[in-house]
C-alpha cells in the first residue's frame, strides 16, 4: 500500500515515483497548488451587463406568506360559537337553576377560543393594534398595555356580573 501526501512527514519529499524511477521536478505541484500564473479563477460567469439585459432585477419571495389557514381557523370559530351561545341563550331565555352554570361554561369555552384564535395569530406573525412586531426588539408602549388588560377587565366584570345576577 502506497503513502499518500498526508501519510508523511512535514519535512519528507517523495524522490520516487510508484515505480521507483526518480520523479521530475517539474511536474511536482507545490503544496499550494499549480505554480503557472493562469489568472486563478477563471471568469466564466456573464458580465454584469448580460445579466440584466432583459430589465431590472425583481426580488420574488420564495416562501409563501405565513397567514392563517381554514384548518387553523375552523376549530376556533366553532369553539366561539358554541361558547358565545352557551353563554347568550341563558342569559336571554330562563334556564332555571342551571343556567348560571351553563352561562359561565360557555364564557370559559368562548374565552379559550380567543385565547387560541391570538396564539394561532400571533404564530403567523399578526400583533394587536398598537404593539410592536415579534422579533423587532422594540418594546410595547405601557399605556396601550394598559387599555388593553383595562378593556378585557371591563368585560369579564360586565359578562360575571350578568351571571351572578342570574341567581
Amino acid at each position: 500500500m502506497e503513502a499518500g501526501p498526508r501519510d508523511t512527514a512535514e519535512g519528507t519529499e517523495h524522490l520516487t515515483t510508484g515505480r521507483g524511477e526518480p520523479e521530475p521536478e517539474e511536474g511536482r505541484l507545490s503544496p499550494d497548488g499549480p505554480d503557472d500564473d493562469t489568472g486563478g479563477v477563471s471568469d466564466d460567469g456573464p458580465e454584469p451587463e448580460e445579466m440584466f439585459a432583459s430589465g431590472p432585477e425583481v426580488e420574488v419571495e420564495l416562501r409563501p406568506q405565513r397567514r392563517l389557514r381554514i384548518w387553523q381557523l375552523a376549530p376556533i370559530v366553532a369553539l366561539a360559537a358554541v361558547g358565545s351561545l352557551m353563554f347568550a341563550f341563558p342569559l336571554a331565555f330562563d334556564f332555571g337553576d342551571s343556567g348560571a352554570m351553563i352561562a359561565m361554561l360557555g364564557l370559559l369555552i368562548c374565552s379559550c377560543a380567543a385565547g387560541w384564535g391570538m396564539m394561532a395569530a400571533r404564530r403567523v406573525g399578526h400583533t394587536w393594534p398598537g404593539l410592536p412586531p415579534r422579533g423587532s426588539g422594540r418594546r410595547p408602549d405601557w399605556r396601550v398595555v394598559l387599555a388593553y388588560v383595562v378593556l378585557v377587565a371591563a368585560v369579564v366584570a360586565l359578562a360575571v356580573g350578568r351571571v351572578a345576577r342570574l341567581r
